[in-house]
């Protein structure tokens, strides 16, 4: 957990991702990436140079199916308000809708239902468990996929909500998540598309490239994070 902490503080410190009296909802799913999330900041809440103040959000999109009873008493352990807003997004999505490709909109409403539920708790910011392999995946699908190079920022302000979102793990490895959480209270995903999304197939390109090139995902990271090696074409202003 020494590392865990000390690379969140350094991308905290970095991008400034938490100043003096912030309000953080920690957008709590049960995973393993929010919990140890959420364990991290609290421990981080304890020594860290700005006051903060921290609550856990859990998005119930089950309809009520999903059992929180051991979210809700890790938080009562730790000492940290717990809330739970129950909806009924999978309904929507794969009975209603029939979604052939439900990812991207459940997260889309997963996000929306978190940020505005944080709003009405009194919050100012989101914190979002995604770690580095999450970031190195979504570069990948946008490149395939969407044919951009895009994906998600350490912090990003919405001004709809009136939300700052941050995503303090990404310097945070998905092994080294898994290594310091074998003690949290994991949730069961109830998601009927779980395992059997674009985002699993490309976790296994990028498994397959990190076996014979390597430190493929590392190189892939480096080239997101370092501004000074963009080599890509702009373009040329016409006069």
């Amino acid at each position: 957990m020494r590392k865990i902490l000390s690379l969140i503080r350094k991308l905290c410190s970095e991008q400034k991702l938490i100043e003096d009296g912030d309000k953080i909802a920690v957008g709590l799913s049960g995973g393993k990436d929010s919990l140890l999330l959420l364990t991290a900041l609290k421990r981080l809440q304890s020594f860290y140079d700005k006051k903060f103040d921290l609550i856990a959000v859990s998005i119930d999109l089950s309809n009520g199916e999903m059992d929180f009873s051991k979210i809700k008493e890790y938080c009562k352990k730790i000492d940290v308000p717990f809330y739970k807003k129950i909806t009924n997004v999978f309904e929507i999505i794969f009975d209603i809708r029939k979604e052939k490709n439900p990812c991207s909109l459940c997260a889309n409403l997963r996000r929306g239902l978190v940020n505005s539920y944080a709003k009405e708790l009194g919050c100012n910011k989101v914190a979002l468990g995604h770690h580095m392999d999450d970031l190195i995946e979504t570069f990948v699908m946008s490149l395939f996929f969407e044919g951009r190079l895009s994906t998600f920022q350490p912090s990003t302000y919405l001004s709809r909500t009136d939300i700052t979102v941050i995503r303090p793990m990404l310097f945070i490895t998905e092994n080294e998540i898994i290594e310091n959480s074998k003690d949290l209270p994991v949730v069961k995903n109830v998601c009927p598309a779980d395992k059997h999304t674009q985002r699993e197939k490309v976790k296994e390109l990028l498994k397959l490239l990190d076996e014979n090139y390597d430190d493929a995902k590392k190189k892939i990271f480096t080239a997101i994070t370092h501004p000074e090696r963009f080599n890509l074409w702009q373009e040329i202003n016409k006069k």
